[in-house]
């Protein structure tokens, strides 16, 4: 037996209006004007595919003891690196012990469902709690349905070999080279899509039934019995002919929430599943599927209602901390459909040392300081030379973990003149209430949250980023205290 243990996500704060990608582009494509309703989730310039995976995280084991995970799962058909390893980086910053496994699945949108499948799998073999994390940063061609259609956003699922929340009673896999849409591995960054009616004739409805039906029959459960189910589709009305067709009852079909974020691709069933655990009740049987090149379908049933936990802010919280964004030309330049002149102070080499960025990953990746464990005082970064006042204390430190405590604004400058992608870049000094103090960067705020004694809280971001090279180059910066701004909001 496995199932789910906790449950997580994120969702970048800025939601582009569709309404002003259709005022800017249906002078050139006027059928866009069908889906100027709503907004989609849209990452800053500092976020992508690993760093929301490693928020989505953070909020699943918000209350998670993180020493026990066996393995970190990454699904997406976006993640920045071809070669190195996408999901290392998140254990990383996740600051897990080196001896935890971890593994990138890609290839399809139904990559989110396929690599929580093989948790469930791995865990009824025996294996430890497996994070199984999916994210999505796709590309679209400006003027695109596609732009309006897709979202950014992360999902987190934390699995287990026990009945947890909500237990696995069967799943079932179709494997088909049907080709809706497309992407090459080299020269090609956004995809191919074919005609829509075809997809939806030809795709959903004749593949995905039968593999519905196929997983029902292994649960031994009826179609009519089906409380929620889940199916993400950026076509609108596809679920519901699916739900339709496999005799499943029209009210049990779940809000895909393409108005209010997207569709983040192969995150997407991670993501409707975990804001269905949310509000999920004891006995109710819930069905994702997961479709691209055949269908995955998992069938489980709610065996503990989620718990409340003020560290989690989970699918509808980050739903809540949201900023409308009305300028279409910052998008595209976020996502490198236009190049802006960065100007002469742009121009300084980027190059990452690799020795440097592996002897101190615990601290860049994962902003580990150091606490005396004499003078019990906290620094950044960790050193032989102590900064107790009044006693000086050379030698080892102990490893202390900043990323998840709550931090103060000492000092703040909005700084107009250096290069930065979205000026003005915001930074300055913050001190912890467990102690320690970390000059850094801050994001996703307004003028007037800044302020001396504002609270803030850590977020895993690009710092930088090598053109050169193509490498990226992560930090933690400061963000506004999202879980009183969210409590507040709601």
């Amino acid at each position: 037996m496995a199932g789910v243990i906790a449950f997580g996500a994120y969702v970048p704060r800025l939601r582009l209006q569709r309404s002003v990608v259709v005022a800017a582009n249906a002078w050139f494509n006027s059928g866009l004007n069908a889906l100027r309703a709503g907004e989609r989730s849209m990452c800053g310039w500092d976020e992508d595919v690993v760093t929301m995976a490693v928020e989505a995280a953070r909020d699943c084991l918000a209350d998670f003891d993180r020493n026990t995970l066996s393995k970190v799962v990454l699904a997406s058909t976006t993640a920045p690196f071809a070669d190195r390893q996408n999901a290392g980086i998140v254990k990383e910053a996740l600051n897990l012990p080196d001896d935890v496994g971890a593994m990138d699945v890609g290839g399809s949108q139904r990559a989110g469902a396929s690599a929580l499948i093989d948790a469930f799998q791995a865990a009824a073999g025996g294996g430890g709690p497996i994070l199984c994390l999916a994210a999505e940063k796709r590309h679209a061609a400006p003027a695109s349905t596609q732009e309006l259609t897709t979202g950014d956003a992360a999902g987190a699922i934390l699995v287990g070999p026990q009945d947890g929340l909500a237990k696995l009673l069967a799943s079932h896999s179709v494997t088909v080279d049907f080709v809706d849409h497309f992407r090459a591995a080299q020269g090609q960054d956004t995809d191919y899509e074919w005609e829509a009616r075809w997809v939806r004739e030809e795709g959903y409805a004749k593949l995905t039934p039968p593999a519905v039906a196929a997983a029902l029959k292994k649960a031994n459960i009826a179609p009519d019995k089906v409380d929620r189910f889940i199916m993400p589709s950026p076509m609108k009305g596809v679920d519901a002919a699916v739900a339709r067709a496999c005799g499943v009852r029209a009210e049990a079909v779940q809000n895909n929430l393409a108005d209010v974020m997207g569709d983040a691709g192969p995150a997407q069933a991670l993501i409707m599943l975990a804001h269905a655990l949310e509000s999920a009740k004891v006995g109710d049987i819930i069905v994702v599927v997961g479709f691209g090149s055949g269908c995955d379908v998992l069938v489980l049933a709610v065996t503990a209602e989620a718990p409340a936990s003020a560290a989690r802010m989970g699918v509808s919280g980050w739903l809540v901390r949201r900023k409308p964004e009305t300028n279409y030309v910052k998008y595209l330049s976020f996502n490198g459909h236009i190049q802006l002149d960065l100007g002469m102070r742009a121009e300084f080499d980027q190059k990452t040392f690799m020795p440097a960025l592996y002897r101190g990953r615990r601290a860049i990746l994962a902003l580990v300081g150091g606490r005396c464990p004499k003078t019990g005082s906290v620094q950044f970064p960790k050193s032989l030379i102590g900064v107790a006042q009044n006693e000086r204390v050379t030698g080892p430190q102990e490893d202390y973990p900043l990323a998840d405590r709550l931090a103060r604004i000492v000092t703040h400058t909005a700084d107009s003149l250096t290069f930065w992608p979205d000026p003005p870049n915001y930074y300055g000094a913050l001190d912890f209430e467990e102690g320690g103090r970390l000059t850094t960067s801050f994001a996703d705020l307004e003028p007037e949250d800044i302020f001396v004694g504002a609270p803030m809280r850590m977020m895993f971001r690009i710092q930088a980023l090598d053109g050169l090279r193509h490498f990226t180059k992560y930090f933690w910066k400061a963000v506004p205290d999202y879980r009183a701004q969210t409590t507040k909001a709601a």
